[in-house]
């Protein structure tokens, strides 16, 4: 179905004050009655709710919270308007798709939504719980001129534009615990997964799959025990109009903003700005052996900094980082 057609019935259904024939819209856009009903169903597989009226005519009921291509689209700007956006009702895992389109030269701006995941992936093997209706899980194909080295910028640039972008329809700061996690009022909403392919003979990427998943809100029955105490979500009840969409949008302009001027690192001083760790104390694990230490800062390769019991300044690239839990618990009660 051609995509431009479907967007002027939507544009028609938007303008109308009662039901349109799919005659009368035949008639206005020079298209077959046949044209129009499929131009109708392709805005039903967005989301979008369209209702048939009996002689009468169609009538668009709702569009608040609809995660549509042109919808994302037209809130785009800057280099984010290189993006080729393609939602779907269901999938594994938006990394998965999008990898299995890279192996076959997908282009770089190629971007998977799913209303719902299956299989959704976090890191070190974890999973990503993905319900529909309640979070946006996205990935973006990327295919970076830099060395492989620079891989951790994408994930950091990426936590940056989560945490700007939610924080603008929210209004709620969003923190950073590093390296990729968004956390707002003590709890994670987001989780961050770049997967690359790694071109051994250039040090550089084939490509580079940038995956994030957001809590908008709370799955029906709340969270799996399990989560409680460390997932949350933007919002409370219901979604504000739009906020899907608007979301969407936000963390695509941010983030190819930042993606554009890589290897400079527009971004750090945000994410410094926003790092939770900082001042902290902390327990990390690399290579199965664990540590404490003081979290100095970040530097300017996003390395967290972290002053040892032992004495010893470490810059860590990787790793496994956990805080006390009276900590997080004080966050969240506002006591921090």
């Amino acid at each position: 179905m051609n995509e431009t057609a479907a967007s002027k019935v939507l544009e028609i259904l938007e303008e109308a004050q009662a039901p349109v024939s799919g005659e009368k819209m035949a008639a206005k856009l020079g298209l077959s009655r046949n044209s129009v009903w499929k131009a109708v169903e392709k805005l039903r597989e967005e989301g979008y709710e369209i209702e048939a009226a009996t002689n009468r005519g169609y009538f668009l009921k709702s569009e608040e919270n609809v995660l549509s291509p042109a919808a994302i689209r037209e809130k785009l700007k800057g280099a984010a308007r290189i993006v080729v956006i393609d939602v779907r009702e269901q999938v594994t895992s938006t990394n998965t798709v999008l990898k299995e389109i890279a192996e076959k030269g997908g282009a770089e701006g190629m971007v998977v939504i799913a209303r719902q995941q299956s299989m959704g992936k976090g890191r070190l093997g974890r999973s990503f719980l993905s319900p529909k209706g309640t979070g946006l899980y996205m990935s973006v194909l990327l295919h970076p001129k830099f060395s492989a080295e620079e891989s951790l910028s994408i994930t950091t640039a990426a936590a940056v534009a989560v945490a700007k972008a939610a924080e603008e329809i929210s209004g709620l700061p969003g923190q950073i615990k590093w390296v990729n996690d968004v956390y707002v009022k003590g709890k994670k909403v987001c989780g961050i997964l770049t997967e690359a392919s790694v071109d051994f003979e250039n040090n550089g990427l084939h490509y580079a799959v940038l995956g994030i998943g957001v809590n908008l809100l709370e799955p029906t029955g709340g969270f799996p025990e399990e989560l409680r105490e460390m997932a949350g979500a933007l919002f409370s009840e219901e979604l504000p109009k739009g906020a899907m969409t608007s979301l969407a949008a936000g963390i695509l302009n941010h983030f190819f903003e930042y993606y554009s001027a890589l290897p400079e690192r527009a971004f750090l001083e945000e994410y410094r700005k926003r790092s939770l760790l900082t001042g902290l104390e902390v327990t990390f694990t690399q290579g199965g052996v664990s540590e404490q230490g003081l979290v100095l800062g970040v530097d300017d390769e996003v390395r967290l900094i972290v002053w040892t019991r032992a004495g010893e300044k470490k810059h860590l690239s990787a790793g496994e980082v956990t805080l006390k839990k009276d900590f997080l618990k004080a966050l969240k009660q506002g006591d921090i």
